[in-house]
């Protein structure tokens, strides 16, 4: 139950996870209020429907890899891992397979800080300069405005994301993250509107870390990974270039000396110090393990209900369906988050009153996170039209949009989609 103990809820699902793992060998994740998913698949008709979507994806991105998963509780679910590991290449990806998770990151990061509030370490409210004295540039900024992407602060990532393309092993220490995005541009005063900075989570990184005393590996796997048995997820060092475990590689369009976008050739970005995105993006995981958390965070299980209440409570961020929680998009009924770092990008989003889950991923990072946020909408506008298989059964809200909408959304953010083989000449 969301309210109960902390430890003893921590607890009682890792041993849920052991013992599961014992009897199936599968990984299980912390116990929540969601309905209970339904076995069995979705019907050939709507499986091909997935399919599709999914190779639509591949192609406007340009990837040679995607993983993808839908569980709507009412009615089954589906999982998908198509394409190789590298472009031209062979070898089939799978579903286990590792990637990248940009800004997917945040909301792990926020609960991580949320967690800590219902220890008593901290509070939502306290100034950034509390944990990180010395700072200039930050007054007024509160924790709970950072998560919220309230603070107006300046993103960094538009100031070195140029840089960061073309030299993706350079380790970034998060002070100079920090700095790039104090000294940029002013979105406004703090807790004034929102404007989304990766700045914002890299400065709940260095507070947390302060408060707690530890390195954010070990701040995860405490609070996150080992709860909810996300044995594939993982923070690397700054100097752990490659995604561990079996992957496929990560691409991305080139930048000319303006900026400039240059899509061919396609450049092979797999090798990049995560400490570019640090605690706003640096995080590894995979499709089963992006489920679990994706769930937990909808559900509110990994905290006491104050806290969880409090990370669902947002800020309107774009149409009157879109909000802003801690760390949390909501859109529509969905609550969850999309990310892109060189190389690859992807989504989850969890619906907590009928369970519908959404997981996407692609190894072509081009098109951006906004991509990877249709695609998944996408996914639950098929998804939400599913008849329930038992009367009675919770099934998703209407959405408000279309998958017309999600199609154009997603063929308008993709500038460098992948060449359609030429014809061959006539009489060839």
């Amino acid at each position: 139950m969301r309210g109960a103990n902390r430890i003893g809820r921590a607890v009682a699902a890792a041993a849920a996870g052991l013992l599961l793992l014992a009897v199936t060998g599968c990984t299980s994740s912390a116990a929540t209020d969601l309905p209970t998913q339904r076995p069995g698949r979705f019907s050939a008709d709507v499986q091909k429907r997935l399919d599709g979507a999914l190779a639509d994806a591949m192609k406007l991105a340009d990837a040679s890899a995607g993983f993808a998963g839908v569980w709507a509780p009412w009615a089954g679910s589906w999982t998908s891992a198509t394409g190789t590991t590298t472009r031209g290449g062979s070898t089939p990806v799978t579903e286990k397979m590792s990637f990248r998770i940009g800004q997917n990151t945040v909301p792990m990061t926020c609960t991580v800080l949320l967690d800590l509030v219902d220890e008593g370490t901290m509070d939502l409210d306290d100034p950034l300069t509390k944990w990180v004295p010395g700072l200039v540039g930050v007054e007024g900024v509160t924790l709970r405005e950072l998560c919220q992407q309230t603070s107006g602060l300046g993103d960094y990532s538009a100031q070195l994301s140029s840089r960061m393309l073309m030299n993706p092993t350079r380790q970034w220490p998060p002070l100079e993250l920090a700095s790039e995005g104090i000294a940029a541009p002013r979105a406004g005063k703090p807790g004034e509107k929102y404007s989304p900075a990766r700045t914002n989570a890299v400065l709940v990184g260095m507070a947390v870390r302060n408060a707690a005393g530890s390195d954010w590996a070990d701040l995860y796997q405490k609070h996150i990974f080992g709860p909810l048995a996300m044995e594939a997820s993982s923070f690397p060092t700054d100097a752990a270039l490659l995604v561990p475990g079996a992957h496929p590689a990560g691409y991305a369009a080139g930048v000319d000396g303006l900026g400039t976008l240059v899509c061919e050739p396609m450049r092979d970005v797999s090798r990049l110090s995560p400490s570019m995105g640090w605690t706003s993006g640096g995080v590894v995981s995979n499709l089963g393990d992006l489920k679990s958390f994706s769930q937990a965070l909808a559900a509110g299980s990994l905290l006491d209900e104050k806290t969880a209440d409090a990370q669902m409570q947002g800020v309107t961020s774009g149409a009157s369906w879109q909000k802003q929680g801690l760390g949390v998009q909501l859109l529509g009924p969905l609550r969850g988050s999309s990310g892109a770092i060189p190389g690859y990008l992807s989504a989850m989003y969890t619906d907590p009153s009928s369970g519908l889950t959404v997981v996407v991923a692609l190894n072509n990072s081009t098109p951006g996170a906004g991509f990877a946020q249709a695609l998944a909408q996408r996914f639950a506008s098929i998804a939400s039209k599913l008849p329930a298989a038992q009367k009675g059964a919770k099934v998703v809200a209407a959405l408000p949009w279309s998958e017309e909408q999600t199609v154009d959304a997603m063929t308008k953010s993709a500038p460098c989609p992948a060449k359609q083989p030429e014809a061959p000449a006539a009489g060839k």
